[in-house]
C-alpha cells in the first residue's frame, strides 16, 4: 500500500476512529438468513453493491483484496481509493491522491443471533482540498446519502432469489 493520504490505515476495522475527522456510522437491516448474508458479502466484495447505486467503478481487480486500487465515480466526482483490509463479508478502502477527502470507509454485513442481516458503513474523513472544505455540510450530507444508497442497493441485490 502506497500513496494513501492519511496515517490511520485500518482504523475502520480495528477502531476507535481517529480524532480530527468526521465520523460516519450507518447501520441498516437488509434481510434475514445465511443466503442473504452470503449474497450481500459477495456483492460488497465484487463491487456490485457500489455499481448498483449507479456509481462507476474502475478497479484493477474484480474483487476486493488489500492493495486493489479503484476509482469510484459519481457524476463529475472521481474518488481514487485503495483497499486496505478485507473480511469474509466486507472491506475497507482508503483515500489516494486526487480524492476530494482524506480518510477511510468500510462496508460490511453481519448476521445477528436472530438471523437478521445488517449492513454497516463506518468511515472517518475530512476535506482534502478547498472545494470539499467549501462544500462543508453538503459534503457531509452526500456521504450520509451515499451510505443509505449503498444499503438500499445491497438490500435489492442480496434479497433477489433466482
Amino acid at each position: 500500500m502506497t500513496e494513501l493520504t492519511y496515517p490511520h490505515v485500518g482504523a475502520t476495522r480495528t477502531g476507535p476512529l481517529p480524532a480530527g475527522y468526521r465520523h460516519l456510522r450507518y447501520r441498516t437491516r437488509i434481510g434475514a438468513g445465511e443466503a442473504v448474508l452470503t449474497r450481500a458479502g459477495e456483492a460488497i466484495l465484487t463491487f456490485a453493491m457500489h455499481r448498483a447505486t449507479g456509481a462507476r467503478i474502475v478497479a484493477d481487480a474484480g474483487r476486493a483484496a488489500p492493495g486493489v486500487r479503484l476509482t469510484v465515480g459519481l457524476g463529475p466526482l472521481r474518488a481514487p481509493c485503495e483497499v486496505v483490509w478485507v473480511s469474509e463479508h466486507g472491506f475497507g478502502y482508503g483515500t489516494r491522491p486526487g480524492h476530494p477527502a482524506t480518510g477511510e470507509e468500510a462496508f460490511q454485513v453481519e448476521i445477528d443471533d436472530r438471523g437478521d442481516v445488517w449492513f454497516t458503513v463506518t468511515a472517518f474523513s475530512r476535506p482534502a482540498g478547498t472545494l470539499m472544505r467549501l462544500g462543508g455540510p453538503v459534503a457531509v450530507g452526500f456521504q450520509h446519502l451515499y451510505a443509505r444508497l449503498c444499503g438500499r442497493a445491497l438490500r435489492r441485490v442480496s434479497t433477489v432469489t433466482s
